[in-house]
């Protein structure tokens, strides 16, 4: 049997609490507040990998994009050698649900798409 593409959809850890080496250079990490007050500005940041992912001109994070719920936030395009792989916002969040997921998705151009999420608490 041969192993699905890493080009064929988006790849998620098949352990998150036990991360293979790629696994750790490519998986979106989200950094935010556990809960947030509704109507109040709030940083999110996602780094891609739990260890830094290069931004060589052969091999780089193409874009993160950042999603909560079914609702796409933002899109940033990445430049190899210029840039990290790593992006702040500032977000608000409305008091209509009590929590939000947000989710990130990047994409390497050696090693495909990568996505991960967290839930945050909304008061």
């Amino acid at each position: 049997m041969t192993e699905k593409s890493l080009f064929c959809g988006i790849n998620n850890p098949a352990d998150s609490s036990n991360l293979t080496d790629m696994e750790k250079k490519h998986v979106p990490v989200i950094e935010a507040p556990d809960t947030v007050t509704a109507g109040e500005a709030f940083e999110v940041t996602v780094k891609v990998g739990s260890t830094p992912h290069v931004m060589e001109v052969v091999h780089h994070i193409q874009w993160i994009d950042l999603y909560s719920g079914g609702n796409f936030i933002t899109k940033v395009i990445l430049t190899p050698v210029f840039m990290t792989a790593k992006v702040t916002i500032n977000m608000v969040k409305s008091g209509a649900h009590e929590t939000a997921t947000l989710r990130a998705v990047s994409r390497c151009n050696v090693h495909g798409m990568w996505e991960s999420e967290k839930v945050i608490a909304v008061k």
